[in-house]
Order: C-alpha cells, then structure tokens, then sequence
C-alpha cells in the first residue's frame, strides 16, 4: 500500500497538480532526418515542490521543460499548466500566461549587460501592470531574500558566476509566479555555489508555495530535491521522492 493511502483526509489533503503532460511527442527536423525527443510520455507535477528532472545531456529533458512551460509547442498530446491547457492558447493569450504565472532562471543567466542587479529584477515588473513604487519594493525584496541586497547597484560584469544566477533568481522571483523552471541552473558554478543555487529554489519552493521544476544533469543535485524524474532517450526511467529532510541552507553569501 502506498503511505499516501494511510493518511485520512481529515490529517492531509491531495497534492494539487501544477503540470501535466498527457502522451506528448515532439519531434526536431533538420533536412530529410527526424529526431523524435518526446514520444508518448505522461507525467504530472506536483504544487509547492521541488522537482528535478535528471539525465544525461541530450536525453530530452530541456525539450520536455520547454514543452512544459510553453515555450515549445508539442506535436501531439496535450500540456496543461495551472489547469489551462497550453496547446488550446493563442501567441498572445500564451504570453500573457507566461508573464503572469511562471519565471524562468536559464544557465547563462540572460542578464544584460547595461543594468545593475536592482534593473535587472525591476525590468519585467514594468509589463505586469503594477505601480513603480510597487516594482521597486518587490525587486528590493527579492534581492535581499537571495542575498544580494548589498550588490543590487552592481552590474552583470562587476558579479560572480553565483550571484549572476542569484539575480536571475530574484528577477523571477520578483513576479510571484506559481510556476519557476530552471534549466541547468549550476552547470556554469562551482560546487559551493551550485549547492546555495539549489538550496534557494528549494527554499522558494517551502516559503512562497512555488512549484519549482528544475532539469540538470549534475547528480549532486539529486538530495536536494523533493521528486526526481530520470529520464532517458526521451522516456521517464523512474520517479523516486525524496522523504528524508533537506537541510536548508545556514546563510547566503557573496
């Protein structure tokens, strides 16, 4: 019997689903050969947790995030985020969505180069429709909840690796999604500061109820999240959960 099954609904209620992939396939053309990624795969992901999909490079994983957070279109099947369904969205209303609901921390970081740490955060705050006074606050607030409030007049160029990804952290952070996709957010740092990377979204993911779905192919990773995917040649090789506690991190550095 699984443990799920022996906790009465009066003590714990049913995880909610943020995503869910039902037989999705999606397949890359280049000239007369056709690489098929995606094939047939289902899976769905839990709200508020962590959730790393691990393997190695080329196995599909960055597709499926991308497919995942509609950044792809899919060939097949259906995707659905936050209960709306992606495929039935039109270039608009997907942006919108995007906008709205999700965040997004790449491994190169997508900062530019002209703007300090606090611009970088404060950017996309000024399409979301809230006041300038409302943006300042909650672009002060994100970089201090990632440690850089004494670096948020910096820029790109005057940072390190780890607090580069640490301003795009905040920068997602900031828009109080529901949905944050990280793909390989440590392949460029060193261990100590892959390690605060992860501990940060993990935090994310306990204090602000934030579905985190992360993919990388770096093992040490593996502890550090609620539910591992591994996934091989497209196709999901096992789901294991993490019960034992993941410690947090004991304070952020530069």
């Amino acid at each position: 019997m699984h443990p799920a099954n022996l906790v009465t609904p009066s003590t714990a209620a049913a995880p909610t689903i943020a995503l869910q992939a039902e037989s999705i396939s999606k397949a890359f053309v280049s000239g007369k050969q056709r690489t098929q990624v995606l094939d047939g795969l289902s899976l769905h992901i839990d709200s508020g947790e962590l959730t790393l999909i691990s393997g190695p490079s080329g196995c599909g994983k960055s597709t499926l995030l991308a497919v995942l957070s509609g950044l792809q279109k899919i060939d097949g099947g259906r995707v659905l985020a936050l209960g709306s369904e992606l495929g039935q969205l039109d270039l608009h209303a997907l942006e919108r969505f995007r906008l709205q609901h999700t965040g997004f921390v790449f491994q190169g970081f997508n900062l530019f180069p002209a703007l300090s740490a606090f611009e970088q955060v404060e950017l996309p705050l000024n399409h979301m429709g809230l006041s300038r006074q409302e943006a300042r606050e909650r672009a002060r607030s994100s970089l201090e909840e990632v440690g850089l409030s004494h670096r948020m007049k910096l820029r790109p160029s005057e940072l390190s690796g780890g607090e580069k990804q640490r301003v795009a952290i905040a920068r997602a952070l900031a828009k109080e999604p529901e949905l944050l996709f990280a793909d390989e957010p440590t392949s460029a740092l060193d261990a100590a500061n892959g390690q605060m990377i992860i501990d940060i979204l993990h935090r994310i993911a306990r204090t602000h109820g934030t579905t985190v779905l992360c993919v990388s192919h770096d093992p040490r990773l593996v502890v550090h999240a609620d539910r591992v995917l591994a996934m091989e040649d497209g196709r999901i090789l096992s789901d294991q959960r993490n019960h034992a506690p993941i410690s947090a991190s004991k304070g952020i550095s530069s």
